[in-house]
Protein backbone atom coordinates (compact mmCIF):
# COMPACT_ATOMS: atom_id res chain seq x y z
CA UNK A 1 0.00 0.00 0.00
CA UNK A 2 2.49 2.48 0.49
CA UNK A 3 5.43 1.76 -2.08
CA UNK A 4 7.12 5.22 -3.74
CA UNK A 5 5.80 7.18 -6.49
CA UNK A 6 7.77 9.39 -9.10
CA UNK A 7 5.86 12.78 -10.38
CA UNK A 8 2.64 12.17 -8.05
CA UNK A 9 3.37 12.33 -4.26
CA UNK A 10 3.51 8.59 -2.72
CA UNK A 11 1.25 7.59 0.42
CA UNK A 12 4.45 7.58 2.65
CA UNK A 13 3.52 7.32 6.22
CA UNK A 14 5.48 9.15 9.43
CA UNK A 15 4.88 9.41 12.96
CA UNK A 16 1.26 8.28 14.28
CA UNK A 17 -0.21 7.86 10.32
CA UNK A 18 0.49 4.08 10.37
CA UNK A 19 -0.96 3.63 13.79
CA UNK A 20 -4.50 6.29 12.22
CA UNK A 21 -4.25 4.22 8.95
CA UNK A 22 -4.75 0.97 10.94
CA UNK A 23 -7.70 2.94 12.93
CA UNK A 24 -9.24 5.31 10.68
CA UNK A 25 -8.63 3.41 6.89
CA UNK A 26 -7.94 -0.71 8.05
CA UNK A 27 -10.77 -0.96 10.69
CA UNK A 28 -13.18 0.76 9.01
CA UNK A 29 -13.84 0.12 5.37
CA UNK A 30 -10.32 -1.94 3.96
CA UNK A 31 -10.51 -4.95 6.53
CA UNK A 32 -13.62 -6.36 4.99
CA UNK A 33 -12.61 -5.19 1.35
CA UNK A 34 -9.06 -7.22 2.51
CA UNK A 35 -11.18 -10.46 3.13
CA UNK A 36 -12.97 -10.48 0.18
CA UNK A 37 -9.58 -10.18 -1.88
CA UNK A 38 -7.73 -13.40 0.07
CA UNK A 39 -11.15 -14.76 -1.37
CA UNK A 40 -10.57 -13.98 -4.89
CA UNK A 41 -7.30 -15.72 -4.71
CA UNK A 42 -8.41 -18.45 -3.82
CA UNK A 43 -5.02 -19.79 -1.33
CA UNK A 44 -4.78 -23.10 -0.20
CA UNK A 45 -3.14 -24.16 3.00
CA UNK A 46 0.32 -24.95 1.24
CA UNK A 47 1.01 -21.76 -0.64
CA UNK A 48 3.55 -19.66 -0.24
CA UNK A 49 2.32 -16.47 -0.71
CA UNK A 50 3.78 -12.66 -1.12
CA UNK A 51 2.11 -9.30 0.00
CA UNK A 52 3.73 -6.42 -2.45
CA UNK A 53 2.98 -2.96 -0.84
CA UNK A 54 1.20 -4.60 2.67
CA UNK A 55 1.65 -1.45 4.72
CA UNK A 56 0.59 -2.37 8.21
CA UNK A 57 0.03 -5.74 6.95
CA UNK A 58 -4.19 -6.41 7.01
CA UNK A 59 -3.48 -8.36 3.65
CA UNK A 60 -0.83 -10.07 5.04
CA UNK A 61 -2.03 -11.35 8.20
CA UNK A 62 -4.98 -12.52 6.47
CA UNK A 63 -2.96 -14.75 4.79
CA UNK A 64 -1.18 -15.67 7.45
CA UNK A 65 -4.38 -17.17 9.43
CA UNK A 66 -5.53 -18.87 5.88
CA UNK A 67 -2.11 -20.38 5.32
CA UNK A 68 -1.30 -21.20 8.75
CA UNK A 69 2.15 -23.00 9.02
CA UNK A 70 2.07 -25.23 6.24
CA UNK A 71 2.63 -22.51 3.68
CA UNK A 72 4.80 -19.51 3.73
CA UNK A 73 3.66 -15.99 4.04
CA UNK A 74 5.62 -12.77 3.09
CA UNK A 75 4.95 -9.09 4.00
CA UNK A 76 6.94 -6.85 2.04
CA UNK A 77 6.76 -3.24 1.67
CA UNK A 78 9.34 0.05 1.33
CA UNK A 79 7.83 2.09 3.70
CA UNK A 80 10.02 1.61 7.24
CA UNK A 81 6.90 3.06 9.40
CA UNK A 82 4.08 1.01 7.99
CA UNK A 83 6.76 -2.29 8.22
CA UNK A 84 7.09 -1.31 12.05
CA UNK A 85 3.65 -1.36 12.64
CA UNK A 86 2.85 -4.44 11.14
CA UNK A 87 5.76 -6.17 12.80
CA UNK A 88 4.61 -4.91 16.11
CA UNK A 89 0.83 -6.76 15.37
CA UNK A 90 0.13 -9.49 17.18
CA UNK A 91 -3.35 -10.40 15.67
CA UNK A 92 -1.94 -14.02 14.26
CA UNK A 93 -0.07 -16.57 15.77
CA UNK A 94 1.14 -18.04 12.31
CA UNK A 95 4.07 -16.81 11.36
CA UNK A 96 4.74 -14.14 8.69
CA UNK A 97 8.29 -13.15 7.27
CA UNK A 98 8.59 -9.11 6.94
CA UNK A 99 10.33 -7.76 4.49
CA UNK A 100 12.14 -4.19 3.19
CA UNK A 101 12.28 -3.22 -0.19
CA UNK A 102 11.55 -2.01 -4.03
CA UNK A 103 9.21 -3.57 -5.52
CA UNK A 104 10.56 -3.10 -9.02
CA UNK A 105 13.90 -5.18 -7.24
CA UNK A 106 12.52 -7.89 -5.09
CA UNK A 107 15.17 -9.99 -3.16
CA UNK A 108 13.56 -13.22 -3.97
CA UNK A 109 14.50 -15.84 -6.41
CA UNK A 110 12.76 -17.25 -9.24
CA UNK A 111 9.25 -19.11 -8.60
CA UNK A 112 9.41 -18.58 -4.89
CA UNK A 113 5.73 -18.25 -4.48
CA UNK A 114 2.67 -19.28 -5.65
CA UNK A 115 0.85 -16.54 -5.25
CA UNK A 116 1.65 -12.17 -5.60
CA UNK A 117 -0.47 -9.82 -3.46
CA UNK A 118 -0.86 -6.15 -4.22
CA UNK A 119 -3.08 -4.45 -2.79
CA UNK A 120 -3.38 -0.13 -3.28
CA UNK A 121 -0.04 -0.26 -3.60
CA UNK A 122 0.87 -0.26 -7.52
CA UNK A 123 -0.41 3.00 -8.31
CA UNK A 124 2.29 4.37 -5.83
CA UNK A 125 4.91 2.83 -8.07
CA UNK A 126 6.88 4.75 -10.74
CA UNK A 127 7.90 1.58 -12.76
CA UNK A 128 4.94 -0.14 -12.80
CA UNK A 129 6.14 -2.91 -15.48
CA UNK A 130 9.14 -3.52 -13.79
CA UNK A 131 7.11 -4.87 -10.44
CA UNK A 132 4.85 -6.42 -12.41
CA UNK A 133 7.59 -8.23 -14.27
CA UNK A 134 9.29 -8.85 -10.60
CA UNK A 135 6.23 -10.51 -9.76
CA UNK A 136 5.20 -12.49 -12.83
CA UNK A 137 9.95 -13.57 -11.95
CA UNK A 138 8.85 -14.57 -8.57
CA UNK A 139 5.92 -16.74 -9.16
CA UNK A 140 6.50 -20.57 -9.69
CA UNK A 141 5.03 -22.50 -12.89
CA UNK A 142 0.80 -21.94 -12.44
CA UNK A 143 1.23 -18.91 -10.02
CA UNK A 144 -1.22 -16.32 -9.26
CA UNK A 145 -0.95 -12.97 -9.41
CA UNK A 146 -4.17 -10.65 -8.21
CA UNK A 147 -3.64 -6.63 -7.91
CA UNK A 148 -5.86 -4.64 -6.69
CA UNK A 149 -5.91 -0.82 -7.31
CA UNK A 150 -8.25 2.07 -6.37
CA UNK A 151 -10.86 2.88 -9.19
CA UNK A 152 -10.71 7.22 -10.23
CA UNK A 153 -11.63 9.23 -7.40
CA UNK A 154 -15.00 10.15 -8.99
CA UNK A 155 -16.21 6.76 -8.07
CA UNK A 156 -14.51 6.88 -4.47
CA UNK A 157 -16.97 10.13 -3.40
CA UNK A 158 -15.61 10.40 0.42
CA UNK A 159 -11.67 10.33 -0.62
CA UNK A 160 -12.78 13.07 -3.26
CA UNK A 161 -14.31 15.14 -1.09
CA UNK A 162 -11.23 15.21 1.17
CA UNK A 163 -9.24 16.13 -1.59
CA UNK A 164 -11.24 19.27 -2.79
CA UNK A 165 -11.57 20.33 0.92
CA UNK A 166 -7.79 20.00 1.13
CA UNK A 167 -6.89 22.12 -1.99
CA UNK A 168 -9.74 24.79 -0.62
CA UNK A 169 -8.05 25.14 2.39
CA UNK A 170 -4.35 24.05 2.43
CA UNK A 171 -3.14 23.94 -1.15
CA UNK A 172 -2.89 21.85 -4.56
CA UNK A 173 -0.04 19.94 -3.72
CA UNK A 174 -1.73 18.16 -0.57
CA UNK A 175 -4.77 17.36 -2.75
CA UNK A 176 -2.18 15.73 -4.92
CA UNK A 177 -0.87 13.63 -2.38
CA UNK A 178 -4.31 12.49 -1.33
CA UNK A 179 -5.46 11.83 -5.54
CA UNK A 180 -2.49 10.11 -5.86
CA UNK A 181 -3.81 6.83 -4.43
CA UNK A 182 -6.90 6.71 -7.27
CA UNK A 183 -4.49 8.12 -10.21
CA UNK A 184 -4.02 4.49 -11.82
CA UNK A 185 -7.78 3.73 -12.16
CA UNK A 186 -8.28 2.76 -16.02
CA UNK A 187 -8.70 -0.57 -16.17
CA UNK A 188 -7.78 -0.89 -19.75
CA UNK A 189 -4.59 0.43 -18.43
CA UNK A 190 -3.73 -1.87 -15.67
CA UNK A 191 -4.58 -5.07 -17.82
CA UNK A 192 -2.18 -3.79 -20.64
CA UNK A 193 0.52 -3.89 -18.25
CA UNK A 194 -0.39 -7.12 -16.21
CA UNK A 195 -0.85 -9.08 -19.72
CA UNK A 196 2.56 -7.38 -21.44
CA UNK A 197 4.86 -8.36 -18.35
CA UNK A 198 3.40 -12.52 -19.23
CA UNK A 199 0.70 -13.32 -17.46
CA UNK A 200 -2.07 -15.31 -18.67
CA UNK A 201 -6.01 -15.18 -18.50
CA UNK A 202 -6.16 -12.08 -17.30
CA UNK A 203 -9.39 -11.15 -15.88
CA UNK A 204 -10.27 -8.00 -14.12
CA UNK A 205 -13.72 -7.22 -12.25
CA UNK A 206 -14.90 -4.03 -10.09
CA UNK A 207 -15.09 -4.44 -6.61
CA UNK A 208 -17.28 -2.11 -4.21
CA UNK A 209 -16.84 -1.60 -0.32
CA UNK A 210 -18.66 1.09 2.13
CA UNK A 211 -16.96 3.57 4.40
CA UNK A 212 -19.33 3.98 6.97
CA UNK A 213 -18.94 5.98 10.46
CA UNK A 214 -21.36 7.31 12.90
CA UNK A 215 -19.83 10.59 12.95
CA UNK A 216 -18.51 12.79 10.37
CA UNK A 217 -17.22 15.14 12.65
CA UNK A 218 -14.69 12.68 14.30
CA UNK A 219 -13.86 10.74 11.01
CA UNK A 220 -13.16 13.66 8.78
CA UNK A 221 -10.07 14.36 11.39
CA UNK A 222 -9.63 10.64 12.02
CA UNK A 223 -9.40 9.85 8.04
CA UNK A 224 -6.85 13.32 6.97
CA UNK A 225 -4.32 11.68 10.29
CA UNK A 226 -4.41 8.53 8.39
CA UNK A 227 -3.27 10.13 4.91
CA UNK A 228 0.14 12.29 4.24
CA UNK A 229 -0.98 15.02 4.62
CA UNK A 230 -1.84 15.04 8.64
CA UNK A 231 0.95 17.08 9.20
CA UNK A 232 -0.45 19.82 7.10
CA UNK A 233 -3.53 19.57 8.24
CA UNK A 234 -2.47 19.78 11.79
CA UNK A 235 -0.43 22.76 11.77
CA UNK A 236 -3.66 25.01 10.89
CA UNK A 237 -5.40 26.48 13.60
CA UNK A 238 -9.11 25.02 14.82
CA UNK A 239 -10.96 27.33 12.54
CA UNK A 240 -9.38 26.19 9.41
CA UNK A 241 -9.41 22.38 10.57
CA UNK A 242 -13.14 22.62 11.37
CA UNK A 243 -13.80 24.31 7.72
CA UNK A 244 -11.98 21.05 6.30
CA UNK A 245 -14.76 19.09 7.70
CA UNK A 246 -17.89 21.47 7.33
CA UNK A 247 -16.88 21.57 3.55
CA UNK A 248 -16.81 17.15 3.51
CA UNK A 249 -19.44 17.15 5.22
CA UNK A 250 -21.51 19.72 2.50
CA UNK A 251 -20.08 18.09 -0.52
CA UNK A 252 -21.17 14.66 0.76
CA UNK A 253 -24.96 15.27 1.74
CA UNK A 254 -25.91 12.58 -0.22
CA UNK A 255 -24.39 9.93 1.60
CA UNK A 256 -25.00 11.30 4.71
CA UNK A 257 -26.93 8.96 7.26
CA UNK A 258 -27.78 11.12 10.35
CA UNK A 259 -24.84 12.64 11.77
CA UNK A 260 -22.59 10.15 9.92
CA UNK A 261 -21.83 8.60 6.52
CA UNK A 262 -22.41 5.51 4.13
CA UNK A 263 -20.19 6.53 0.86
CA UNK A 264 -19.40 3.99 -1.53
CA UNK A 265 -15.71 3.37 -2.77
CA UNK A 266 -14.78 1.23 -5.76
CA UNK A 267 -11.75 -0.94 -7.30
CA UNK A 268 -10.26 -2.80 -10.03
CA UNK A 269 -9.35 -6.14 -9.31
CA UNK A 270 -7.00 -7.91 -11.56
CA UNK A 271 -6.08 -11.58 -11.65
CA UNK A 272 -3.35 -13.07 -13.92
CA UNK A 273 -2.06 -16.90 -14.31
CA UNK A 274 1.88 -17.56 -14.85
Amino acid sequence: MSQSSSGVPAWQLEGNAPLAYDTHIVDVFLQDYSRRLVEAAAIKPSDRVLDVACGTGVMTRLLANKIGSAGLVVGFDLNAGMLARARASRETAAAIEWRMGNATDMPFADATFDCVICQHGLQFIPHKAAAVSEMHRVLADRGRVVISVWRSIEHCPWQAAIADAVERNIGSEQATQIRSAFSFGDADQLQQIIVAEGFRGVEIRVERETIRHASMAEYVPGYISATPVAAAVAGLDKEAQEKITTDVRDALAAYRVGDGLAAPVEAHVAIGHR
